[in-house]
């Protein structure tokens, strides 16, 4: 039996910049915009000590902080292309609820909440697979705000 874990990086914008420093004074060979070519690429990489049959999961939660709200730094654009799930969490000090920027934000998962969604909030599933050009984009995004401020409203109502 093995573990599940949770890793959560705080920055890894400033993990990087410090693995840049270290890995200038080693004398190693820089990659992209002078950072080290393996900066992911050990990230997730685990020997399983004991018994090799156990199962486990890592599951890692980490904060981009680009420089100046720059999405097209290296290590942004690095985090980016593994992640699975983004919140762009650029509207945090609006009075906005949720504080997620919709507009940014994206999932890989999309599937797996269709069940929660057609529960929840059924007329959300077919809305998301809409095309822009044959159902007129504008009549999509109104329909798509009414929705968030029903939502807003579900997620203020809610008893913790």
């Amino acid at each position: 039996m093995g573990l599940n874990m949770s890793m959560m990086a705080d920055s890894t914008s400033c993990w990087a910049e410090a693995l840049r420093e270290i890995s200038g004074r080693l004398a190693e060979m820089p990659a992209d915009s002078g950072y080290p070519a393996y900066f992911y690429e050990r990230a997730g990489r685990v020997k399983c000590l004991g018994n090799p049959g156990r199962e486990g999961s890592i599951s890692i939660v980490g904060a981009v902080s680009p420089p100046g709200g720059d999405f097209s730094d290296p290590v942004t654009t690095a985090t980016l292309n593994i992640v699975q799930v983004f919140w762009g969490l650029d509207i945090f000090s609006c009075k906005y609820f949720p504080l997620v920027n919709w507009l940014i934000s994206y999932s890989k998962y999309e599937r797996a909440l269709d069940e929660f969604y057609e529960r929840s909030y059924p007329e959300f599933v077919p809305l998301r697979n809409k095309d822009p050009y044959a159902d007129g984009e504008a009549k999509i995004k109104q329909t798509y705000e009414e929705l968030l401020e029903e939502m807003q409203q579900a997620f203020m109502n809610l008893e913790l």
